[in-house]
């Protein structure tokens, strides 16, 4: 399946029978050179994350593949349209889905609109991580940024304008920075009102993305934690709005969702990739 959550994008394999089966039956590995292969925009079907559903002690599990093949334990948009798709089949108006993050939480919103709890964030250095130990509310790099971790990592940039941020160049000069072993994920953030940010956001393994949810949920959290908002804030990304609410049980994000097609793979494809 395609679908989508503000433009940030993905591919579900829904292998909750034990196996993923191509158009003629042959199952499929999924595999990090399948996620490279399905994320290719020109020669597979393009995607910011593959996620596949499989049956797990709950009511499903969900795991992650960003396009270049890296796995990452957190994706909150695709958690979404999961969730939605999930939904809808049962006819329940609330689910229980694990992850490598953990126990994800999910809900109808009403019109049109799910919500998913990420969990608590993690502020301690060793747990976003960090290279060493440091304070994770104003990092020691140029423009102080903040570090969460959502599941994966976040570095968030509060900026007087984040339209004027060439974020092509500045997602990868901090995103491989060597404070973050595992990469991270990279916010440009401006404040538009007290409760209310612009963001915008280039993902580890993805690169720029119209819309990031668990980015999105570490944004809101360094903004409570700098004092620049309350704990519910509309957050406009480049593909539309999100609302995030940091509670006692975690950091709840509610938007639309989309599914837009459901497929087969061709046995041409899947010959391609040996």
């Amino acid at each position: 399946m395609k679908m989508h959550g503000l433009g940030n994008d993905f591919v579900v394999l829904d292998a909750r029978k034990g196996r993923v089966l191509d158009t003629h039956a042959q199952a499929l590995e999924v595999s990090a050179s399948l996620a490279r292969a399905l994320g290719d925009r020109h020669r597979g079907i393009g995607f910011d994350q593959l996620a596949v559903i499989t049956d797990g002690a709950a009511d499903a599990h969900l795991t992650f593949y960003n396009s270049d093949g890296s796995t990452s334990a957190a994706c909150g948009n695709a958690t979404r349209c999961i969730a939605r798709y999930l939904m809808d089949e049962s006819g329940r108006d609330a689910l229980h889905l694990t992850t490598a993050r953990g126990d994800l939480f999910a809900r109808d919103a009403g019109g049109g609109l799910t919500s998913v709890n990420m969990g608590q964030p993690q502020l301690e250095w060793r747990d976003i991580p960090l290279a060493e130990a440091m304070d994770t509310l104003e990092l020691p790099i140029e423009g102080a940024p903040v570090a969460t971790g959502m599941g994966n990592p976040h570095c968030t940039f509060f900026v007087d304008d984040a339209e004027a941020i060439p974020l092509e160049t500045f997602g990868p000069r901090y995103g491989h920075h060597p404070l973050y072993p595992e990469r991270t994920n990279v916010q440009v953030a401006s404040v538009i009102g007290p409760d209310h940010l612009r963001m915008r956001v280039w993902e580890r393994g993805v690169g720029v993305t119209l819309a990031s949810g668990s980015s999105s949920c570490a944004v809101a959290v360094a903004a409570v934690r700098r004092g620049l908002t309350g704990r519910a804030v509309r957050i406009d990304l480049d593909g539309g709005t999100l609302q995030v609410e940091w509670r006692e049980d975690g950091v709840w994000m509610t938007g639309p969702t989309m599914h837009v097609a459901s497929g087969t793979l061709t046995r041409a494809f899947m010959e391609s990739l040996t």
